[in-house]
């Protein structure tokens, strides 16, 4: 039976065996980030629904508060709804743009 060390130095040798070795490896990485990728999405939707609804919510809220206590020509509740909403946007951009950074580093990193 050949030990680990001996399969090692033949795939050194070999590049054939160094090429089915790294796919191998990429096919299982594959495999597993497919079974954390549905719930990862899952998860991804929720909390960018959360990080736009709610300071949405909160901005039309404090426009009704605002409406009833100090009235002008304008609405508060759709003027902060609208700066709610755009915070929120930016908020889940922010979060997107650092979960893809990740992804592409952890990629990279797997890749070397």
């Amino acid at each position: 039976m050949e030990t680990d060390m001996e399969n090692q130095r033949k795939e050194d040798i070999n590049p054939f065996g160094r090429e089915v070795a790294e796919k191998e490896k990429r096919k299982l990485n594959a495999q597993q980030e497919e079974k954390r990728s549905t719930w990862f999405g899952l998860a991804a939707v929720g909390m960018v629904g959360w990080t736009v609804a709610v300071p949405t919510l909160l901005g039309a809220a404090l426009g009704v508060w605002l409406d009833k206590k100090y009235p002008e020509s304008f609405s508060w509740t759709l003027s902060l709804l609208f700066i709610g909403l755009v915070i929120g946007c930016g908020m889940a951009w922010q979060w997107v743009e650092k979960e893809n950074k990740a992804m592409s580093h952890k990629n990279k990193k797997d890749d070397d």
